[in-house]
């Protein structure tokens, strides 16, 4: 059996089924049963039936249908209006003003979502229609919307790391720490950008001449009332050790039925639309991963990674070179793929060779998270483009020229973090040394 044969067979067998459109799981599923018959003699049945049901019940996914159930329900509450209107009587004297609240209200809500185009959806919902209005340039909207709403898939709880933890068996609880930094650092270098073209450009900024009031902006704090609750009850149950990850999940849920039920917006219509939605994205979501899991086992039988490894190891390429060209990899990438699907099908192959140049499984968690937020912005599958496109009515060669300088930004932050791996690893690495060794602790320590 020649592994050179084997990867050829399977790149060949994945691209004709994606590119027949065959559902990205089933394609998974597909090359790795056809490659383990063709070049191994294995009961197959048992390996598949074995590996799916232990990735599908591990305690790790159980959070993932918790999160996106709380996101569909509060995508169906007014927190996006609650959200212009607590931000922007702060964000008046900045450079850029009303256009900074696109990314502090996809920060914020990203810090209760874990979907990268429920943030973009459900904070665009309001301020796209409420910045143009008053004037704000077009392009410097729909970009700065663009990049923030990518902001989903970092800031914890994220479902791209839980996913990217269940694949590499890394602790989601560490991810979601390791998260934190970089995701705040990313959305000050979006803030930075907007307030930089401002200052250039006054251009692009309406000279609407609004002065609010403290009393205007301390009201502002009481409509930010429901998404300062979310953030606490989820991300504060987990980090202060009272709730595991799925745990903090399904509080998270009971905090946004509680906020639904006091804006009057919870019916059992909305109820049962956010649960027939949460099915299908994790059933969607499910069949991808299992795949992945499937796929990952079977090329380590069929000796992939070990070769595709040992080949890129006799280039001799330095850590930082190595990073570059995965970092161009994954971009060229997500321009026919989308993050996830890129996530399951090359983390076999790149994980091994991360780990070998000496950086750590929570530290390219954090890199590759990143880089598929990039792809949510890179046509001409980017699926942010799509939801941006829908919520504007314009072409997706405008959205994407506007989301441009927003894809740069994240391109310099994923080398940035590469030449200082503690601006990652520092968080997570300073909370274990408070960990005290209590049955919660250890439970939340295999996760």
């Amino acid at each position: 059996m020649d592994p050179f044969v084997v990867l050829i067979t399977v790149l060949v067998l994945l691209a004709l089924l994606l590119g027949t459109g065959v559902w990205v799981g089933l394609s998974l599923f597909a090359v790795a049963i056809t490659s383990l018959a063709l070049f191994r003699s294995m009961p197959v049945d048992k390996l598949l039936a074995q590996l799916t049901y232990n990735t599908v019940t591990t305690p790790e996914m159980i959070a993932l249908p918790m999160f996106i159930l709380m996101a569909e329900i509060l995508f169906h509450t007014r927190l996006s209006a609650s959200l212009f209107r607590g931000l922007s009587p702060w964000t008046n004297r900045l450079p850029g003003k009303m256009v900074h609240v696109n990314v502090l209200g996809c920060t914020l809500f990203a810090a209760i979502s874990g979907s990268s185009a429920a943030t973009a959806t459900t904070v665009g919902r309001i301020t796209l229609s409420e910045l143009f209005s008053r004037g704000y340039d077009k392009d410097l909207v729909i970009g700065s919307l663009a990049g923030a709403g990518t902001l989903g898939f970092l800031i914890p709880p994220s479902i791209i790391l839980i996913i990217y933890g269940v694949l590499s068996e890394t602790s989601i609880l560490k991810l979601f720490i390791a998260g934190i930094v970089p995701g705040l650092i990313l959305a000050l270098g979006f803030m930075g950008y907007l307030a930089i073209r401002a200052t250039l450009n006054p251009s692009l900024i309406p000279s609407e001449d609004i002065n609010p009031t403290w009393r205007d902006r301390l009201n502002g704090l009481v409509d930010l009332g429901p998404v300062v609750f979310l953030i606490l009850l989820v991300l504060g149950s987990m980090y202060a050790g009272f709730a595991s990850p799925s745990e903090a999940a399904a509080v998270g849920v009971l905090g946004a039925v509680l906020v639904s039920a006091a804006q009057k917006t919870l019916s059992w219509k909305t109820i049962r639309k956010a649960c027939l939605s949460a099915v299908r994205t994790t059933s969607m979501i499910a069949l991808i991963v299992a795949g992945a899991v499937f796929l990952s086992v079977a090329m380590g039988f069929l000796g992939v990674p070990r070769l595709i490894a040992g080949e890129i190891a006799a280039l001799g390429l330095s850590p930082l070179a190595l990073i570059l060209l995965l970092l161009v990899f994954y971009a060229i990438l997500g321009c026919v793929l989308d993050g996830l699907s890129a996530i399951v099908m090359t983390l076999p192959i790149t994980l091994p060779l991360i780990l070998a140049a000496g950086f750590e499984k929570i530290w390219f968690g954090v890199f590759v998270v990143i880089v598929v937020e990039m792809a949510q912005i890179t046509p001409p599958v980017g699926f942010n483009l799509f939801v941006i496109q829908g919520l504007t009515g314009e072409t997706i060669g405008r959205v994407a020229r506007a989301a441009l300088p927003f894809f740069i930004i994240m391109f310099i932050m994923a080398m940035f973090i590469a030449l200082v791996p503690d601006i990652v690893m520092f968080l997570p690495n300073t909370c274990l040394l408070y960990t005290s060794p209590s049955p919660r602790d250890a439970t939340l320590s295999r996760m």
